[in-house]
């Protein structure tokens, strides 16, 4: 062996160091150290923390990068990982629009991962979602380490189809064409490839991934961390749907809003609770004036799940009616798995996975995401004949304890880094 040449050793893995520059590995990893990327404050975000609490458990020392939220430290050491906290810019956070045409944004990230590995030695980068795809890839090459891209979103229609990308600058910045090639290139250089439904899967193996290396984790709910929800019996007299999460053009409560009018037109007692924030709020909250549809509908802004237990315990259905697109046909909300969990029957958009899922469970029915019409045809007949729900109140939940729950989907993320090994 030559002079300059060197083992060292980091956890159960032992490398092999030649010049101090790439590690190169010398026998299969077990524990591993792995270093995510996330690009937005940390916490929340339940996927992520799932991911984290398996991988910890399963023996692995899980790190986070992520931008800084106030009031938290820089450098914070929790039970399950440490998280690494970096003060971002407004003007480096816009640029991201533009990272495949301007290298601002991607400097910015190379820097803070140069940073952590000057640090510390790490087997995996661990890239959640499409846009730090190229930056995980080059600390592949770099430092010689693992590189898994965990696709939360069809990032490409997802942006196509963003507010901030349809306006003159936006469109300047950022080129769907750019983005298709460059996730075709990045999930083909990645190690591992994870996605969120099984529809997902066949999206990214058509751009000639092997399914070998693409793993569905989905976004299910980690049950032990669900408090039982104590469910009111039905009522007949004001019929009360309920809608939890982000308020965007996307998420088509507009629709609802119309079906609400459409129903409130005929005399039918309808009552929408809609709980969240977004770019579309104001939208919403005109389109309620201009139906004048207040007396029917609550905006309730943003509340943690503490401070809306009522309403799960009192809505008669559930509503996700998600526009259907080539983002909501390879994604799945994490709400579903609440809602079916919490024996809520569901109403939901003709989006493939919430249509497959509620098929298949028999927790809910679904309807063409653009007719308000159709939605209201639904909800009055359930209005008029609420026992007719009772059909749907126990398989959604038990569908969950069986199949739609974190044990299976960590089970799945563990399997996939003992095969990185």
């Amino acid at each position: 062996m030559q002079q300059n040449a060197a083992f060292f050793a980091s956890g159960s893995l032992f490398y092999f160091v030649h010049d101090g520059k790439m590690p190169i590995f010398a026998q299969n990893l077990s524990e591993m150290k792995i270093l995510m990327l996330l690009d937005h404050v940390f916490p929340p975000d339940t996927r992520v923390e799932n991911e984290i609490k398996s991988l910890a458990e399963a023996g692995h020392e899980v790190h986070i990068a992520c931008f800084m939220k106030e009031g938290k430290p820089l450098l914070e050491k929790t039970e399950l990982c440490t998280i690494h906290r970096y003060p971002i810019s407004k003007f480096m956070f816009k640029a991201s629009v533009g990272i495949l045409k301007f290298p601002f944004y991607f400097n910015y990230w190379r820097k803070i991962v140069k940073g952590l590995f000057k640090a510390e030695r790490f087997d995996v980068v661990h890239v959640h979602d499409l846009p730090l795809a190229k930056v995980g890839y080059e600390a592949k090459c770099k430092y010689g380490v693992r590189f898994v891209l965990d696709m939360h979103e069809n990032w490409p229609v997802l942006l196509q189809l963003s507010k901030h990308t349809n306006t003159v600058l936006g469109k300047l910045l950022s080129s769907n064409r750019q983005w298709v090639g460059y996730e075709r290139k990045m999930c083909g250089l990645a190690d591992k490839v994870i996605v969120v439904v099984d529809e997902a899967k066949t999206r990214v193996c058509s751009l000639g991934v092997s399914p070998e290396k693409v793993a569905v984790v989905s976004n299910t709910l980690n049950v032990e961390q669900f408090d039982p929800i104590e469910r009111k019996e039905f009522k007949t007299d004001r019929f009360r749907m309920l809608y939890v999460g982000g308020i965007n053009y996307h998420r088509g409560i507009q629709y609802v809003i119309q079906a609400v009018a459409i129903l409130k037109a005929k005399g039918i007692d309808v009552f929408f609770d809609l709980v969240g924030d977004g770019s579309y709020l104001a939208d919403i909250k005109r389109l309620i004036a201009e139906l004048n549809v207040s007396d029917h509908v609550t905006v309730h802004g943003f509340r943690h799940f503490t401070q809306i237990v009522d309403l799960y315990e009192s809505a008669n259905v559930a509503l996700i009616p998600h526009i259907k697109s080539g983002h909501t046909d390879n994604t799945i909300p994490h709400k579903i798995f609440q809602y079916m969990y919490a024996e809520i029957p569901m109403i939901v958009s003709n989006c493939d996975p919430l249509v497959r899922i509620v098929d298949e469970t028999h927790s809910g029915v679904s309807y063409r995401y653009d007719q308000p019409e159709e939605l209201a045809a639904i909800i009055e007949r359930f209005q008029r004949h609420p026992d007719g729900l009772n059909d749907y109140i126990k398989k959604g939940r038990q569908a969950v304890i069986d199949k739609y729950n974190w044990a299976v989907d960590g089970a799945r993320l563990v399997e996939l880094y003992r095969q990185l090994g």
